[in-house]
């Protein structure tokens, strides 16, 4: 267990439930359209999405690239006549309003903000991010928000942590721990960046080769045994 004074902590999957956001914010979007949205339009769009986020972590893409064409992208394979972007545009401004918390999270954000200075590192959408977390009551326990979009990088390149650390008062590596539920971008990116991981896993799941996790959780108020 390690004497950590800043905790780096990951949102979706993690703090906020995403999955919620997202198929509310799918459904409302679609039926505002008039739109079919059956599960094979649902496994297509998710399909295509991670395929995108995956080229985004890897630099291959910009983060324009992933949101603008993911329905331009799926309306062309599903055969739906509509404009893709100005959709995406709708479809954004509905995940925004998707503050669906994590069970625990408030609860462990609280108690962790008693030790140490937490600070949010994610590859979302900046204005999507900043409101989910503010309409979540999130926001008050941050000393920081870092956002991809903001930084010019994301997890997990170094550059993206570069950019955190030099933000951070006093920081210092050896008592960093980042949380989260990515092993190729939370992860990962702790990894490249040379400070300690912590895994939150649920369900379980194999941590492949060459990925190092400094513990694995699989509650969120477990972080109090690493913390307090």
């Amino acid at each position: 267990m390690g004497n950590y004074t800043t905790l780096l902590l990951d949102v979706d999957g993690t703090l906020l439930d995403f999955e919620e956001a997202e198929r509310v914010a799918l459904e409302v979007t679609f039926r505002r359209h008039g739109y079919p949205l059956d599960h094979s339009i649902k496994k297509m769009y998710h399909s295509i999405n991670r395929t995108l986020w995956k080229q985004f972590e890897r630099g291959e893409i910009s983060r324009e690239q992933v949101i603008y064409s993911r329905f331009v992208d799926l309306f062309q394979a599903a055969g739906i006549e509509g404009d893709g972007r100005t959709f995406e545009d709708e479809y954004q401004e509905e995940l925004g309003r998707g503050a669906f918390l994590i069970p625990g999270a408030k609860e462990i954000c609280a108690y962790c903000a008693q030790f140490c200075d937490l600070y949010i590192v994610t590859n979302g959408v900046s204005r999507t991010q900043y409101s989910r977390l503010r309409d979540s009551g999130l926001d008050r326990f941050m000393k920081g928000i870092f956002v991809s979009e903001d930084a010019g990088y994301q997890k997990p390149m170094k550059e993206y942590f570069d950019y955190i650390f030099a933000r951070i008062p006093g920081f210092s590596p050896k008592k960093t721990l980042i949380v989260g539920d990515s092993l190729s971008s939370d992860i990962q990116g702790g990894n490249n960046a040379g400070i300690d991981t912590c895994w939150y896993c649920p369900k379980g799941g194999e941590i492949p080769a060459g990925v190092r996790v400094n513990y694995t959780i699989h509650r969120l108020d477990a972080l109090k045994d690493l913390i307090g």
